[in-house]
C-alpha cells in the first residue's frame, strides 16, 4: 500500500467523522437546513475544482459532458434528499444506519439491471443488513409513537398531544420513504459510475469537480429554502473565533467547518477508489460510519436501546461479511502448508495488517 493510499485512509476517517459531528451540530440548531448544507458543500467543491482541477477552465475533461449528465442527476438527487430527510424527524443515528444499507440496494439493482449473480454468503450478509435496518427502524418508530403522551393532562391537552404525535410519526414515515429512494438512487449511481469508469478510465478529481459543478443550477428550485435558512444562520448566536478574535454567527461557523471536512472526506474517498482494492474502501467507509455512530450516541446523547445495538451490530457484521474481510484474515493466518491454494504475498500481508490495525485503533 503506497503512501498516497495510507494518507487517503487517514483523511477519509478523520474528515468524514468530523463532518458528521459538525452536521449534527447544525441539525440540532436548524433541522430543516439540509438544502443549505448541500448547496454550500457543492459550491465549495465546485470552486475548489474550478481553480485546482480545471485550472480556471483551461483543462478539458477526459469524460464527455453528456456522459456526466446521468451521473450528475443521480448524485444531485441523492445528496439533496439525504440531507433533506433530517427535516422529517429522522435522527442522525438512524440516518447513518439506514445509509449503511447501500449494499442491499446495490445487490438488488445489480441482479435486476446487469444480471449479476452472488454467492450464498453474499445473500446471508444482505439479510443481516436488512434485518438490522428493520430492527433499528421499528424501534425508532416506537420511540416516536410514545414520545408525546401526557399522564396528568386534561382530555383536550391529551388530544392535542396525540395529534402532535400522529403528525410527527407521519412525517417520520415520509423521511423513511425519502431515505429509501435515496438509497436506491445511490446504488444506481454506483452501477452507472462503474460502467463509466470502465469506458473512460478513472479520473477521481475530475469526477469530483464536475459532479458538484453541473448540479449547481438545480439549487434554484430551492432558492426560497436557501434564503430562509441563510437568514436563520445569520441570526444564530454569535461565536468568537479563537486567535482571530472576531465574532461570527455560530451556524455559519459550523457550516464552514462542515463544508471543509466534507471536501476532505469525499475527495479522499474518490482517491481510495483508484488507489486501493474495493475491500479496503468498503472497510474504511464502514469503520467511518461505525465510529461516527458511536460518537453521535455517546457525545450527543442520542437515544439508543439494546435493540438499536443489536440492529447496528447486524448491519456492520453483514457489511464486513459482504466485503469478505474474514476470508482475507483467514488467508493471512493460515500456515504456509495450508495456504497453497490461497497464497497471500508480502505486499498483501502488509496491506491487511494496516487494515486490521486501523480497524482496532
Amino acid at each position: 500500500m503506497n503512501a498516497k493510499a495510507v494518507e487517503a485512509i487517514i483523511f477519509t476517517l478523520v474528515g468524514c467523522m468530523l463532518n458528521n459531528i459538525f452536521l449534527e451540530y447544525i441539525i440540532k440548531l436548524d433541522p430543516a437546513a439540509g438544502h443549505l448544507i448541500t448547496f454550500c458543500q457543492f459550491l465549495f467543491i465546485a470552486l475548489h475544482g474550478f481553480i485546482f482541477t480545471s485550472k480556471f477552465g483551461t483543462v478539458k475533461p477526459k469524460i464527455p459532458f453528456q456522459d456526466y449528465l446521468i451521473l450528475v442527476a443521480f448524485f444531485y438527487i441523492t445528496s439533496v434528499v439525504n440531507n433533506w430527510a433530517f427535516a422529517f424527524n429522522i435522527p442522525v443515528p438512524l440516518h447513518m444506519i439506514f445509509r449503511a444499507g447501500s449494499l442491499i440496494a446495490n445487490m438488488i439493482l445489480g441482479i435486476v439491471i446487469i444480471k449479476r449473480k452472488y454467492t450464498l454468503e453474499k445473500y446471508i450478509s444482505v439479510l443481516l443488513i436488512t434485518g438490522g435496518i428493520i430492527i433499528c427502524t421499528l424501534y425508532s418508530s416506537k420511540e416516536i409513537e410514545t414520545e408525546a403522551p401526557c399522564v396528568d393532562c386534561d382530555v383536550n391537552v391529551q388530544n392535542v398531544n396525540n395529534k402532535a404525535t400522529a403528525d410527527h410519526f407521519f412525517w417520520w414515515v415520509i423521511g423513511i420513504v425519502l431515505l429509501t429512494g435515496a438509497l436506491l438512487m445511490s446504488a444506481g449511481m454506483g452501477i452507472f459510475q462503474e460502467q463509466l469508469y470502465k469506458k473512460h478510465g478513472k479520473h477521481p478529481q475530475e469526477a469530483l469537480f464536475y459532479t458538484h459543478l453541473y448540479p449547481l443550477p438545480g439549487f434554484l428550485m430551492q432558492f426560497t429554502s436557501l434564503v430562509e435558512h441563510a437568514v436563520i444562520a445569520t441570526n444564530s448566536d454569535p461565536f468568537k473565533v479563537p486567535v482571530l478574535e472576531v465574532e461570527i454567527p455560530i451556524l455559519w461557523g459550523f457550516l464552514l467547518l462542515n463544508v471543509i471536512t466534507q471536501y476532505m472526506c469525499i475527495s479522499n474517498v474518490y482517491i481510495l477508489t483508484t488507489e486501493c482494492q474495493s475491500l479496503t474502501v468498503t472497510l474504511v467507509i464502514t469503520l467511518r460510519k461505525f465510529f461516527s455512530l458511536l460518537f453521535s450516541i455517546l457525545y450527543f446523547k442520542n437515544p439508543f436501546t439494546l435493540a438499536h445495538w443489536i440492529g447496528t451490530i447486524m448491519v456492520f457484521a453483514g457489511t464486513l461479511m459482504f466485503s469478505e474481510t474474514h476470508h482475507s484474515i483467514k488467508a493471512l493466518l493460515l500456515p504456509s502448508k495450508q495456504a497453497k491454494v490461497k497464497k497471500v504475498d508480502k505486499k498483501d500481508k502488509l496491506n491487511l495488517f494496516l487494515i486490521i490495525a486501523i480497524r482496532f485503533f
